[in-house]
């Protein structure tokens, strides 16, 4: 199970009352210099919100998010996964069924970023919308379980709540790959 019922309801309620959330599309640019590198349009949008990322690509690309009408259907494998704030917005005793599932969709590069302080949003029942807020050495190991991680370079966030999910805190972006591949198979 990748979420429960009650919290997707509460975040579809968020999606609704908040324009802000899930709003975030990641950098399109770098997106793009990514898949043109690596010969492919294959992408998926792992938890895609509003699906602004979507909006700024030059073709169609897949998009998955479990509070989100229409885009609620298992994703399809793609070469390409991109994961951004997403994780840390995760119920905490599924983040092993998400990681799971995040590793049989990626075939070749996933891009992931995951905040690792508290968010600046707080959900209709209280709670911060980081549900997960763990430091990055943490979060390495439970990625390694599913992933070869390329590389992570963490990064201050300051802007203001239009710009980025992540104020004052620290986010970490993630280059992953199969872990088959990391074992040679």
């Amino acid at each position: 199970m990748l979420i429960s019922a009650e919290y997707a309801a509460l975040n579809a309620e968020h999606h609704q009352n908040d324009s802000t959330y899930g709003a975030f599309g990641g950098n399109a640019e770098h997106l793009l210099i990514v898949a043109n590198q690596l010969g492919t349009r294959d992408i998926l949008d792992y938890g895609c919100g509003k699906g602004r990322l979507a909006k700024c690509m030059p073709w169609p690309i897949k998009e998955y998010d479990p509070a989100i009408p229409g885009k609620d259907q298992r994703p399809e494998p793609a070469d390409i996964v991109i994961c951004r704030d997403v994780l840390e917005h995760v119920e905490p005793e599924y983040l092993n069924d998400v990681l799971a599932d995040l590793a049989r969709c990626l075939k070749r590069l996933g891009l992931f970023s995951i905040g690792t302080a508290p968010s600046w949003d707080v959900l209709s029942d209280g709670r911060n919308a980081h549900l997960i807020q763990r430091p990055w050495l943490w979060w390495r190991e439970q990625l390694a379980k599913y992933f070869h991680i390329e590389g992570a370079q963490g990064m201050i966030q300051i802007t203001g709540k239009d710009h980025q999910m992540f104020i004052g805190g620290m986010a970490i972006f993630v280059h992953v790959t199969p872990k088959e591949k990391a074992n040679g198979q």
